[in-house]
């Protein structure tokens, strides 16, 4: 990020997409699991498959800092803006990769792969200490994003996935931040 003398914002972002709650896991492997809906192994075990979100996104960002509540000019209230794009697919996860069913280019058929355009919007507070020691933002962000199937077929649907999702994706985000400020020249007197 780059803060001007006016207390505009200008920057980019990147994040990392992470979770473990996955809506639908149990139907989305339904085509390959028998009737109590688990799936056979090459063994002719049940296999253990686990389910977890994945994904990136990355912004340009733009803002504001309003320097209420605070010790110096560069702490305040922050209201920030981006857009960019964002990528997501639920990551199937077979230990050992006993299950030939999902293994490979066959597991591609079932992560769900999308990417698309993404508005991110965040509220908050910044704390740029005199010291230059503690540093910090707290506030509240909202993403919302337009995407579309990245994969040529959908195993779970028996055919290409040609609707668009939108998604929304909210939370508190808290940084810690390391400031470079730009110095000003010391006076030199050459005699």
């Amino acid at each position: 990020m780059f803060k001007t003398k006016s207390n505009w914002i200008f920057g980019a972002e990147g994040n990392f997409l992470f979770g473990g709650t996955v809506n639908n896991k149990d139907s989305m492997l339904r085509n390959i699991s028998n009737p109590d809906g688990f799936i056979i192994d090459a063994n002719g075990y049940y296999a253990d498959v686990i389910f977890y979100e994945r994904g990136y996104s990355i912004y340009g960002k733009f803002g504001k800092l309003i320097p209420v509540f605070s010790p110096n000019p560069n702490s305040g209230l922050t209201i920030m803006a981006g857009l960019g794009y964002l990528q997501n697919k639920i990551r199937i996860h077979n230990p050992d990769n006993t299950a030939p069913q999902i293994y490979g280019d066959y597991k591609k058929g079932y992560d769900k792969l999308n990417g698309g355009f993404a508005l991110n919007g965040s509220i908050g507070y910044t704390y740029l200490s005199n010291s230059r020691l503690l540093n910090l933002y707290g506030g509240f962000e909202f993403i919302q994003s337009w995407t579309n199937s990245m994969r040529d077929y959908d195993f779970e649907l028996g055919a290409p996935e040609t609707k668009s999702l939108s998604s929304q994706f909210y939370g508190i985000k808290l940084v810690w931040m390391i400031p470079v400020y730009k110095r000003t020249p010391k006076t030199y007197y050459l005699y």
